[in-house]
């Protein structure tokens, strides 16, 4: 039975064997690797990666597609919103130390999807996600330019990220109305150590009223919480480099 694609769940399925191929060469499984895709959706991308992995865990909020998923012998079915998993738990599920993630992310909830994840990269060793190219583009930007925003930030102070490949919206079914691509992220190994919800609430602050300098937004943030360091609060947030808005929250 032919499954239509439900709105709600932003569900856009890829057809592209091509661009399928492409993605499963840039994600590079191996035999064994302990992956889970978000979204498996129609299987177009599940059932090459599990004939090179042999076993795949995939989550899946959608009742009938999860059904359909379940009489596949090779996959492992976790029927919930992935804003909802703890990705701790499948890992050790799992018997691993680091899983590899991959997904074509739902558009409507990609970025919280980004930031639910953030804080299980301990236990990640890649990401390959596809999402809207507008999305991937405001996580590489790079600062003083108009897609350097709080995506931008707070990802690269965790993932070294890179755009590898671009997919057009004739590549879906039903063809969404933007480009996508494919970005990789790859966990940094010499992090700062940081309060992840002090430094999500920072950058959030900076970039609430981007037009104007951060005095105005971030030094009333810095005056509440009693700051009395130095940082330069005459600037736009855009204009402020990761590193140091890394900096200013080592010393909030």
């Amino acid at each position: 039975m032919k499954h239509l694609p439900r709105k709600r769940f932003g569900q856009h399925f890829l057809t592209d064997g091509g661009i399928i191929d492409a993605i499963v060469a840039a994600i590079a499984p191996h035999p064994g690797d302990p992956m889970v895709e978000i979204g498996p959706g129609l299987a177009a991308l599940t059932q090459p990666l599990v004939e090179r992995l042999g076993r795949l865990t995939v989550i899946e909020l959608d009742r009938d597609l999860a059904a359909r998923l379940r009489q596949h012998g090779q996959l492992q079915v976790i029927e919930s919103d992935v804003l909802k998993v703890d990705f701790s738990q499948v890992t050790q599920a799992l018997n691993a130390t680091k899983l590899r993630v991959v997904g074509n992310l739902p558009y409507n909830i990609s970025t919280p999807i980004l930031f639910h994840l953030l804080k299980y990269v301990d236990v990640i060793a890649d990401q390959h996600f596809m999402l809207q190219k507008e999305v991937i583009d405001r996580m590489v930007a790079a600062p003083a330019t108009s897609a350097y925003g709080r995506l931008s930030v707070v990802l690269q102070w965790r993932y070294a990220m890179e755009d590898v490949l671009f997919v057009p919206p004739e590549s879906f079914d039903p063809p969404p109305r933007v480009n996508s691509a494919v970005v990789r992220m790859l966990p940094r190994q010499d992090v700062a150590a940081l309060p992840l919800d002090v430094f999500e609430e920072c950058v959030q602050v900076a970039f609430s009223q981007r037009r104007k300098l951060l005095r105005h937004t971030l030094g009333r943030w810095l005056d509440a919480r009693g700051f009395s360091g130095s940082f330069d609060v005459q600037r736009r947030a855009e204009e402020v480099p990761v590193q140091e808005y890394v900096a200013l929250v080592q010393q909030v």
